[in-house]
């Protein structure tokens, strides 16, 4: 009775053996080897810029979103505008202070803040820009992250009720310090029989602060909310009460509530109304960055194609050898299955540890950059931030790994079958 063939066991040592056997190509076959390399240079490559760009994304995306919560209302409550008995409308809340603590009262709520705004030239010696006043309390401007904490702050926000805090953008281009004086000139002003003059007043700068947004720090100052209000003729008015919330994502479930507690002819204006259309055309470009690099990793891959099929055909010896030994059709395409993937593996980590440094080493890469391009690359007055950011998430390796690997496994696939489908017959008759 004839035994049966023994089979080998699915990716046993033997297999695994072969396999790296056959990845060390001889000199005399060193076409083989050197298209290893390509692969696994081309996958480490493919992978460095897909994790680079989802960190660089992700980073951007996370500092934009912390700068404008930091430094802004995340919900802004306003009126349409009231009527009186002689037909002359006014916009704001005269009961600003009742209205703010009804809307503090409301659950989610961590701040809320009368403000009176307005536009205004200002000048310091022969220099003039535009610039936008918020009139706010002392208590108030101490809760906004990003202009009370800053980390390159100058002064003491305790003096605030004695003169004015400015954007760093404006004292940079002013040439102020703290101390100095900027003369803030309205164009609503006294009304006289000749008309309505403007208001030009001098106020001391007791504070400089830098939130990281650009637009914000070089067109924001902030000033005592009862002198904003006499600067901007609106004693006994607040112009919106700006509030801040435990939860701004979901800064909509909030609105019932704000509208409630706003009172009648209450409108809102969120974050995500002001920010929303940038945020979402930074979600498609995302989407698209993904993709474009998707099809960079698939590309490096594809070389594994090549190096593998280079490999079935001068090992066609070996092979007609193993599968007259006995070896299966199954080991055979483990076999040379473990050849690719061995490639795209070590080339999947090559790469994640490449990406990682990179995000962890932004700041010293931009500089050396900088350095050899003799300026500055990243302009802020385009891009909004200062600085570019890198944010490592776990998701965005796991899917750059998992991406990188599936498709190294795949591909590999077609060559291996090639190699196990092999008659050993026609592979010998030649030899």
């Amino acid at each position: 009775m004839t035994q049966p063939t023994s089979t080998t066991r699915p990716f046993s040592a033997v297999e695994w053996m072969i396999a790296w056997r056959y990845l060390r190509a001889k000199r005399a076959e060193g076409g083989v080897s050197v298209m290893t390399w390509i692969s696994l240079i081309g996958i480490t490559l493919a992978v460095f810029a897909l994790i680079a760009t989802m960190a660089v994304r992700a980073g951007f995306r996370a500092e934009l979103v912390d700068t404008i919560l930091g430094a802004n209302a995340h919900v802004s409550v306003y009126t349409i505008g009231r009527a009186d008995d002689l037909g002359r409308v006014t916009k704001g809340f005269q009961d600003y202070t009742a209205i703010a603590d009804q809307i503090k009262a409301t659950e989610g709520v961590t701040r809320a803040a009368p403000l009176v705004k307005g536009q205004v030239m200002v000048t310091a010696g022969q220099g003039a820009t535009g610039a936008e006043v918020y009139g706010i309390s002392a208590a108030d401007i101490s809760t906004l992250p990003r202009v009370a904490h800053g980390p390159e702050a100058q002064g003491d926000l305790s003096r605030f009720d004695s003169g004015i805090a400015v954007g760093s953008g404006i004292a940079r281009q002013m040439g102020i310090v703290v101390g100095d004086r900027l003369r803030l000139i309205a164009p609503t002003g006294v009304k006289t029989a000749m008309g309505t003059s403007p208001r030009v007043n001098a106020y001391e700068v007791v504070y400089i602060f830098t939130t990281g947004g650009f637009a914000i720090d070089n067109s924001r100052i902030y000033m005592p909310l009862d002198q904003a209000q006499s600067y901007f003729n609106r004693e006994g008015f607040a112009d919106e009460i700006e509030v801040m919330v435990d939860n701004p994502e979901a800064v909509d479930d909030f609105s019932s509530a704000l509208l409630a507690a706003g009172g009648q002819g209450a409108l809102l204006w969120t974050w995500r109304d002001s920010a929303g259309s940038y945020l979402r055309a930074l979600t498609i470009e995302d989407n698209v960055m993904f993709v474009i690099m998707t099809i960079l990793v698939l590309i490096a891959t594809l070389n594994i194609v090549s190096g593998l099929i280079m490999l079935v055909k001068n090992k066609g010896r070996d092979i007609g050898i193993l599968r007259t030994m006995g070896l299966t059709e199954g080991s055979v395409l483990r076999i040379f299955f473990l050849c690719g993937a061995f490639t795209g593996v070590i080339g999947t980590i090559a790469g994640v540890v490449l990406g990682c440094l990179f995000a962890a080493y932004i700041d010293q890469i931009m500089a050396f950059v900088n350095l050899i391009s003799g300026g500055d690359v990243w302009d802020p007055s385009i891009r909004g931030i200062y600085a570019l950011p890198a944010k490592l998430q776990v998701g965005d390796v796991a899917s750059a790994v998992a991406l990188s690997l599936g498709l190294s496994f795949i591909v590999t696939i077609f060559p291996a079958r090639r190699a196990a489908r092999m008659n050993p017959v026609e592979a010998l008759r030649y030899e």
